[in-house]
């Protein structure tokens, strides 16, 4: 089992025709993910990678069951596009688009929200169950199924540490990497609530940032709800005050969202926060 997505999981693709998409639908497809459909407008009667492509959503759902989408839509195209996938009943969007105005992706997620859509991103790499099911742009071969349950706002940073827990023996549930922010759909906390209820995560690792106060909301989460062990690591602990590290939401100001406030939220919540991926993987051992 895994969480959000899982081997019976159908796909619709956004952007298939472009260079991301077809890229990441073809790898997608080696990793056991079932896309059914596609669609670009204007691109509509076209077959992409073996998927029939269509113009609109609406189109594709009169033909197809699906229950997620995955979008690689230009940034000033996502908010109408993520709208028109949200009214097409899923349970599921993967944005992995970066640079979208605040303002839209305000909107999205609040449309999200009240369609009972998981909104994961934007600027995200999304998910994989590894064996089972991708929904986003993880290397396959970084990961191995296991009963270890990884979130990360970092792509990189959660390719990194499969990598690492795979090259130890230790395999995954799902790894989910939810984007830099500022503005998030899916969060760690969401994350840490799935992953208590999963039968196969027996451990969840929660790999943060500087910036911003998700590491904060979801340690108070885990001190309330979480009994599964959880193992936290922080990175950016260096970082200068007021200086943008990479993600829009990975800035320090004053004592908000420094990584000594997020080490000490976690490890108040009964979370053990490691300094690397080593000690990451020896502390996840010894709950396995």
């Amino acid at each position: 089992m895994a969480i959000l997505i899982n081997k019976d999981t159908r796909v619709l693709v956004q952007g298939i025709t472009g260079k991301s998409g077809l890229l990441q639908t073809t790898v997608m497809q080696e990793a056991g993910t079932r896309i059914v459909a596609g669609v670009t407008p204007g691109k509509g009667g076209q077959v992409a990678v073996g998927v029939p492509v269509y113009n609109f959503v609406a189109e594709a759902r009169a033909e197809h069951d699906f229950d997620a989408v995955i979008s690689f839509v230009p940034p000033l195209g996502a908010r109408d596009s993520s709208i028109e996938a949200i009214d097409a009943g899923i349970s599921l969007l993967v944005l992995t688009t970066e640079g979208i105005p605040r303002r839209h992706v305000a909107e999205i997620v609040a449309y999200a929200k009240s369609r009972g859509t998981h909104l994961v991103g934007p600027g995200c790499a999304g998910l994989i169950a590894p064996g089972i099911c991708k929904v986003g742009s993880h290397p396959t071969r970084f990961f191995m199924p296991g009963r270890v349950g990884v979130v990360s706002k970092s792509g990189a940073l959660s390719y990194e540490i499969g990598k690492t827990l795979s090259d130890a023996g230790i395999g995954q549930s799902t790894v989910a990497a939810i984007g830099g922010g500022p503005v998030w759909g899916f969060t760690q906390r969401d994350a840490a609530a799935l992953f208590q209820e999963d039968p196969d995560t027996d451990v969840i690792v929660l790999l943060g940032e500087i910036g911003g106060n998700l590491e904060e909301t979801a340690a108070a989460y885990i001190k309330a709800r979480v009994t599964k062990p959880v193992v936290a690591l922080i990175v950016g602990r260096n970082a200068p005050e007021g200086k943008s590290l990479g993600h829009a939401g990975a800035i320090v100001n004053g004592d908000a969202g420094t990584a000594e406030t997020k080490i000490k939220a976690l490890t108040d919540a009964g979370a053990t926060v490691v300094a690397n991926p080593a000690q990451l993987c020896a502390e996840v051992k010894k709950h396995l």
